[in-house]
């Protein structure tokens, strides 16, 4: 029994056709390319943004608190506390100044600016 080689893709006279050298098909490929490249990048923006509307104000305290950033909270009772993360409790955040520890539980947090 005689095996043949087909190839995937024939001229009518049986010849092979070259596909990537053919020009239109590489423009094509190109643009497809392109294409995908550009709706990965929307996928992940559109990600990004999920992950940010969804994160808890536990989140944000463990991310400062990992990148060291300094925090400036304002609480319920009007007054604001300023220094570094120093511990992210289930309900509370502690916050580490040169004038101490504070301890906050989170439904007294009102608002909170982060800088690094």
């Amino acid at each position: 029994m005689r095996r043949t080689t087909r190839t995937p893709l024939t001229a009518p006279e049986g010849d092979a056709v070259e596909t990537s050298a053919h020009p239109d098909l590489a423009s094509l490929g190109r643009r497809l390319r392109d294409r995908m490249d550009r709706t990965l990048e929307a996928e992940m923006e559109a990600a990004r943004c999920a992950a940010r509307r969804n994160r808890s104000l536990r989140d944000v305290f463990l991310a400062a608190e990992d990148a060291g950033s300094v925090v400036r909270l304002t609480a319920t009772d009007g007054g604001t506390h300023s220094g570094r993360v120093s511990g992210v409790g289930v309900d509370h955040v502690e916050i580490g100044s040169d004038r101490g520890l504070r301890v906050v539980a989170f439904p007294h947090v009102v608002s909170v600016e982060l800088s690094t």
